[in-house]
């Protein structure tokens, strides 16, 4: 029993010194990962067209009997022959290439709180706009609820520099585009939504606790000093006096005229009074309200343009050296948890009562 508890107290030793040579790395990994240059990154993209064949020729394989699967690579084999014959024909007698498809470029936006994808999203929009042309599209699969809105004002800014190219934006909401979400997504000339996704939450809100009948209590004195009369309004720790109260409100309502400015500019069809209420719909009553064009998920829609289109997914992803690979688990950690907290009692406030 002696060696056990020796060995146990031994192993809690052990851990420990691990456990701070972690933090120590997260750290290290912190502070270089400020210093990280934009461009210290690739582009990863997809053909999806590819995904989708192999897909069903995985099926094929698996549903088919031999003979089957010989006659459908026979038909297969005479459709390509006679395909590359019409299209010799046609460059014979002068004609344009029919090869030359409209392409169809999609990106992914998974909003948290403080929109952090934002970062990836202005590299991937950038790389796109060096290749996109008129004749094209882009297709983002938007899911937020919401968040920060400089953060977000940050996200729309970034799909408008596709409106102004003038290549055909559509966003793709299958679960939820609300507040800052739909903020961005009413950028698009389409937005195609799932039955059930939640779209709207027009609105602006803030919250936060005071502390200061408590402080008092405890007989702590806060003192906070400003050089300018609203250089700070409402406080955590001190007194908030009805003036400063007042004009906090006084800018979240200029905040929220703002947002009513922009979705009404990017959706003129909208009756913006009647949704500008900080309420929420699910896809159908979004579409009688003009706040969508479509109900549907981003699978058909994907799935449909494959058909008569190149669907290439775009992605940008930094580059992960070993350091950081042992430290950012550390690092991140702390601040992925708080961050999913802060976005998980955001999204539990956009529900349907």
């Amino acid at each position: 029993m002696e060696f056990l508890a020796e060995y146990g107290a031994f192993l809690l030793k052990a851990v420990t010194i691990v456990v701070a040579i972690l933090v120590v790395i997260g750290g290290v990994v912190s502070i270089s990962m400020r210093n990280r240059r934009s461009d210290d990154g690739e582009l990863v993209v997809k053909k999806l067209n590819d995904e989708l064949d192999n897909h069903k020729e995985d099926l094929e394989y698996a549903l088919y009997s031999k003979e089957e699967l010989k006659a459908l690579e026979k038909d297969k084999k005479k459709e390509d022959k006679a395909k590359e014959k019409a299209e010799k024909k046609r460059l014979k007698d002068g004609l344009e290439a029919t090869d030359k498809r409209k392409r169809v470029y999609v990106l992914d936006f998974d909003g948290d709180i403080q929109a952090s994808q934002v970062e990836l999203m202005r590299q991937e929009i950038t790389a796109v706009l060096t290749m996109a042309t008129a004749e094209d599209e882009v297709v983002v699969r938007l899911e937020s609820g919401g968040g920060m809105v400089h953060s977000y004002g940050l996200g729309a800014s970034q799909l408008k520099r596709i409106r102004d190219h003038g290549i055909p934006l559509t966003v793709c909401v299958d679960k939820v585009a609300a507040s800052g979400g739909y903020m961005m997504a009413c950028l698009a000339n389409r937005i195609v939504a799932a039955p059930f996704a939640i779209i709207g939450s027009i609105g602006v809100v803030a919250q936060l606790p005071n502390f200061n009948r408590l402080l008092k209590k405890h007989d702590v004195d806060y003192e906070l000093f400003t050089a300018g009369e609203y250089k700070r309004t409402v406080t955590m720790f001190g007194h908030n006096s009805e003036k400063a109260k007042d004009k906090f409100q006084s800018d979240l309502e200029d905040t929220h005229e703002l947002f009513k400015h922009h979705v009404k500019q990017s959706r003129p069809g909208v009756d913006i009074e009647a949704v500008a209420t900080g309420d929420i719909w699910y896809g159908q009553q979004a579409l009688d309200h003009s706040l969508i064009d479509e109900v549907g998920t981003s699978d058909d829609y994907l799935v449909t343009a494959c058909a008569n289109s190149d669907v290439y997914s775009v992605r940008y992803e930094h580059k992960k050296s070993l350091q950081e690979k042992l430290g950012l688990a550390v690092q991140k950690g702390a601040e992925g948890a708080f961050t999913r907290l802060l976005t998980l009692l955001n999204k539990q406030q956009q529900t349907k009562g």
